[in-house]
């Protein structure tokens, strides 16, 4: 033990009714959310807003990331087809030849 710290004995402990405990905690809380904010750059007067505008924006990068799928899939396919058809057309007029 550090010199400053004391062990826990009845003269050295803290006493309070639960209510008043669960408020200091909430109250802690409170304190340290808003801080974590402030420290992120979402004080409340923006936070609200800056919250939903980062939200739209993850929802608007999940759809991009879905249609650049779905479009790789489609060219894929697309170019597979045509590669078959290319393949049948070339085979079908060296034999008619």
């Amino acid at each position: 033990m550090t010199e400053t710290a004391k062990p826990a004995t009845e003269e050295n402990l803290l006493s309070m009714r639960r209510e008043d405990f669960e408020a200091l905690l909430d109250r802690a809380a409170q304190r340290g959310a808003e801080r974590c904010l402030a420290q992120l750059g979402l004080e409340q007067a923006h936070a609200e807003r800056d919250l939903r505008e980062l939200r739209d924006l993850l929802h608007a990068w999940r759809d991009v990331r879905r249609t650049a799928r779905q479009t790789l899939v489609r060219v894929a396919t697309a170019g597979l087809l045509a590669a078959l058809v290319l393949g049948a057309a070339i085979k079908f007029k060296g034999l008619g030849a």
